[in-house]
């Protein structure tokens, strides 16, 4: 004898309302395991391939060279190639937004300095990426303080002397810096602003130029930085006033900082560091700042990033996204008060 089946238990409505919340909730469980399961392989597996890593420095340039010195050591203790693809321009955004729209599975980082990961937010009008929002600090790699020189016949000797005569006469001096909205640039209107005087700024394309015609007595001072400033003076060629890091740099032990010199407070550093698209799993993030912070604290590797101007700058991830927060807020507050324009 055949049970007939209640017409209510026939019906997809019931069978929806009744079975349907169970499937969906059995479903997110296997789909939340298979994802944590996904992961976690892939941590444990990273890296299968090569890594590129996209810097937003040209060839040839200190920052680039600092990479440089860095990759075979990553090479070698990832296992896999870590291959550089220099993408510069638009103050490192070109780079760093072919980072931004990448896959986030660690095999695209970017090196990106000051400029497009704290300060171009406040100078260009339109980003092609969020910097909060589209990457994952890793970790930082390098930073450098700038120093202001100036010619033997400007008439100042000292950053005191700089300071008194600028605001006994607005405007005395001229100031050559890298190009608006450059970290020298910025260091520059910082000091401005802090010791309440008033000096000519001069935009170059570049520390060099500048640097340049500092070295010519075409302008009187310029900052610029150490790499570009060293030679010209152990050579007596310009006077080197004050440095902006919140330390003596090693390669100038005797030039005080802008704090010790009369801007209590003051300081100001090129840096870089790497960065990964928004969604890298965390246990990558980790594998790869670990490596990084190992590589940093190697003697001969620090002594050849020295030798290229630069100090290691090794930091956690989440250190790293702090000082990128703070970065970015310091440098809107002397962008909107010096009302910077980008050239």
């Amino acid at each position: 004898m055949m049970t007939r089946i209640p017409e209510k238990l026939c019906s997809k409505r019931w069978f929806v309302a009744a079975v349907g919340p169970w499937l969906l909730g059995a479903a997110g469980l296997l789909a939340g395991v298979g994802m944590a399961q996904a992961q976690t392989s892939a941590a444990g597996d990273y890296p299968v391939k090569p890594i590129r890593m996209v810097v937003t420095f040209p060839p040839g340039g200190s920052s680039d060279a600092v990479v440089r010195i860095l990759l075979p050591r990553l090479t070698e203790k990832l296992g896999q190639p870590v291959v550089v693809d220099n993408r510069p321009g638009a103050g490192g955004n070109i780079g760093l937004a072919i980072v931004a729209k990448a896959a986030p599975d660690g095999y695209t980082l970017g090196v990106g300095a000051a400029g497009g990961l704290a300060v171009n937010v406040s100078l260009y009008p339109q980003m092609p990426f969020d910097p909060v929002k589209d990457f994952k600090p890793v970790g930082g790699l390098a930073s450098s303080p700038f120093v202001l020189v100036a010619h033997p016949a400007s008439g100042v000797a000292t950053l005191q002397e700089l300071i008194a005569q600028s605001r006994a006469v607005p405007g005395k001096f001229a100031l050559g810096h890298g190009g608006n909205g450059t970290a020298m640039h910025l260091s520059s209107e910082l000091f401005v602003q802090m010791a309440a005087i008033k000096l000519v700024p001069v935009a170059y394309r570049g520390s060099g130029p500048a640097t340049l015609d500092a070295l010519a007595g075409q302008i009187p001072l310029a900052m610029t930085d150490l790499v570009a400033a060293l030679p010209h003076v152990k050579a007596g060629k310009l006077v080197a006033l004050a440095v902006t890091g919140a330390q003596r740099a090693p390669t100038l032990p005797g030039v005080p900082t802008f704090a010790e010199a009369g801007v209590p407070a003051y300081e100001s550093i090129g840096w870089f560091g790497v960065v990964a698209p928004a969604g890298t799993p965390a246990s990558v993030v980790a594998k790869l700042n670990a490596e990084i912070v190992a590589a940093l604290a190697d003697p001969q590797l620090a002594a050849a990033m020295r030798a290229q101007g630069v100090e290691p700058m090794p930091t956690k991830p989440d250190e790293f996204e702090q000082f990128i927060k703070t970065e970015t807020q310091k440098w809107a507050r002397v962008i909107k008060t010096s009302g910077t324009k980008l050239e």
